[in-house]
């Protein structure tokens, strides 16, 4: 045979070219263990403290399973800013292909979530999920009586190739519990985030910026500035981000959140390019506009998870007479940026619209943590097939348009 004839080393370059094998896609689980926990103090500083397991024992590592992930990151923080701030159109773009969590595997979703729901409490609380038996061990930094807004949990795998950061979602007095030290600037950068115009619901509302031109009329340069305060949580995440990476400069980072924490988490991965899993977080993409986030190519890398009896996700909740009304914040969006996992609990469950289903804790045990119910039509799937929300609008009965002349004049806030 004339192949036998050919030197050695022609003989590995045309079989590396003829019988090269298909590159192999399967995913591969991620060992993870908790690293760190961090928090906001009163000068605004991110802060970190560490978690380290008690003597003589190793730290507890869970299993999430990954899959492919295609994100654009921005080229440079210079053209970032450059973008959003001096208007200078689009961006360049890297496209990288990472490893990301497979949100299509119902046991990823369910820890991920539980990893999320811990952003909320103190590892001696009853509602904290026991994860591992050296979970307990971590020192409650943040949660103090006087802690006040951002805070999580930071995760990495043992060769810090993958980072997981969680941030807390909203505390606020809802009919099913909840409240806390953090209430007061979540309430606030709720009603800035995701309201129309300033959380103006009526006309007895006392609003967080001063946009209101009236007639459902709202001055769109003010409220930009608004969303431009240093004391709004985005600044603060971007802050942490930054932290993260300057920790774990070769790392892929990824974000989770609850609420509110899942659509800031949302906001900073839309930023950098990161992998975000966001479960039952209000919707952020006119928030994103607001704060003129540059669009990459793709949002996919994205995913909001909800259910439909949640009516802050479903854009639901909203009017004078409303839960959300009742506890103080305007949560009047509805349009997800990314792709959407949503899981029909009205028509599967039975369940009835109400903020009751919008705590992490009923997405955990009444949703995720079930395996009884087929979430396709008849085609036995354990997490519904994502869902677009491209040709959502929000807002459609406001007008926001340049009624003042904001760069000059400014805009106060009440």
């Amino acid at each position: 045979m004339l192949y036998s004839l050919l030197p050695n080393a022609l003989q590995y370059l045309l079989a590396s070219l003829l019988f090269t094998s298909v590159p192999d896609t399967t995913t591969r689980p991620l060992q993870f263990e908790l690293r760190h926990e961090h928090a906001l103090s009163n000068t605004s500083r991110v802060v970190f403290s560490d978690v380290r397991p008690s003597s003589g024992l190793l730290p507890e590592r869970y299993s999430v399973r990954t899959s492919p992930t295609t994100v654009h990151k921005p080229l440079s923080p210079a053209a970032l800013s450059s973008a959003r701030f001096r208007s200078s159109g689009t961006i360049p773009w890297d496209t990288l292909d990472v490893e990301g969590p497979d949100v299509q595997d119902r046991d990823v979703l369910l820890l991920l979530a539980k990893m999320a729901n811990n952003a909320y409490t103190e590892p001696t609380e009853k509602d904290w999920y026991d994860i591992g038996p050296n979970w307990n061990n971590s020192y409650p930094f943040g949660w103090e009586p006087d802690a006040d807004g951002f805070r999580g949990h930071i995760f990495a795998t043992p060769d810090n190739s993958t980072v997981i950061i969680s941030v807390k979602g909203t505390s606020l007095m809802w009919p099913i519990g909840g409240g806390g030290p953090t209430q007061r600037k979540d309430k606030l950068n709720d009603n800035l985030l995701f309201s129309c115009c300033c959380a103006r619901v009526g006309p007895t509302w006392s609003t967080v910026c001063d946009c209101y031109e009236g007639s459902y009329r709202c001055d769109q340069g003010c409220l930009e500035r608004s969303l431009a305060e240093e004391s709004l949580f985005y600044s603060t995440g971007i802050n942490l981000y930054n932290n993260v990476t300057y920790m774990y400069p070769n790392s892929n980072i990824w974000l989770i959140g609850h609420s509110l924490g899942g659509a800031l988490a949302s906001l900073v991965g839309v930023t950098f390019g990161i992998p975000v899993v966001a479960f039952e977080a209000p919707a952020e993409r006119l928030a994103a506009s607001r704060l003129h986030l540059p669009s990459p190519p793709s949002t996919q890398h994205i995913t909001h998870v909800y259910n439909t009896a949640d009516p802050i996700p479903m854009g639901t909740c909203t009017g004078v007479s409303s839960s959300c009304a009742l506890a103080g914040i305007a949560l009047e969006t509805r349009c997800h940026l990314g792709r959407t996992i949503r899981y029909d609990t009205v028509r599967k469950l039975g369940w009835s619209a109400n903020v009751v289903h919008h705590g992490i804790q009923a997405l955990i045990d009444g949703v995720l943590a079930r395996e009884d119910v087929d979430w396709s039509e008849g085609g036995g799937r354990k997490v519904p097939e994502f869902v677009s929300e491209e040709d959502c609008v929000d807002c459609y009965n406001w007008e926001f348009g340049d009624f003042r002349n904001a760069s000059a004049r400014g805009c106060g806030g009440r």
